[in-house]
């Protein structure tokens, strides 16, 4: 099958439809991800053994199992319970849940490489608990794990494709869309992977200034 350009620029407004959602959601899924891995970092360290093993079985858990399970649970299960969610906002907690069990490694490991001594000035200080969090720990254990985090985002962008599984109209799903109508795969399909892969080597560039400028926090 030869390409044909002008079918290819009658389906690009579509295809760039589907784009503006996926970066929608990988915006916002890499919020949720930022915010619940902290507080999956802060309940693990907790003093209360019954918390800390609870959150780490949890985490666990959503870590052992595939994402797009995850993501059929909340969308289809979850109606069954009387929790009807919008696709994208489905698909956007699915991928921020699953990918907050990852962040939380990263939180973790940035946590514990800020020297015991900086707790200890915190306490001296008459700190409380979330002082000493907001001003002394986070603003030390942050910046080295940029890198990580911004490995994790591109991962999430990556997965998108997932969404269409649950109806989410994102750039999979409308090259899928596209093809299906017209009964022609190539030009949707390549300009699919042309836009993902622009994506990821501009990410992957602004990734490794990251890692040059915070240094990295393993896995």
């Amino acid at each position: 099958m030869e390409w044909d350009w002008d079918f290819a620029w009658s389906i690009l407004p579509q295809l760039l439809a589907g784009f503006r959602v996926t970066l929608i959601a990988t915006a916002l899924g890499a919020v949720v991800a930022a915010v619940l891995g902290l507080v999956f970092a802060i309940l693990r360290r907790s003093r209360n053994r019954a918390v800390a093993r609870t959150t780490g079985f949890v985490v666990e858990f959503i870590r052992g199992t595939p994402l797009l399970v995850q993501l059929y649970f909340i969308f289809y299960v979850l109606p069954d319970l009387g929790i009807r969610l919008p696709a994208l906002t489905a698909g956007v907690i699915g991928m921020g849940l699953h990918y907050a069990t990852y962040t939380a490694e990263v939180y973790r490991g940035g946590i514990e490489a800020v020297a015991k001594g900086q707790w200890e000035a915190a306490k001296a200080s008459n700190l409380t608990a979330r002082q000493t969090w907001i001003h002394v720990i986070l603003p030390q254990a942050v910046p080295p794990m940029i890198p990580a985090m911004a490995n994790y985002l591109l991962a999430m962008f990556k997965e998108t494709p997932l969404l269409s599984a649950i109806t989410v109209l994102e750039l999979m799903n409308q090259a899928r869309s596209v093809a299906n109508s017209s009964y022609r795969y190539v030009e949707p399909m390549t300009m699919v992977g042309v836009m993902f892969l622009i994506v990821s080597v501009i990410s992957v560039i602004g990734l490794r200034w990251l890692e040059r400028h915070y240094g990295r926090v393993g896995k």
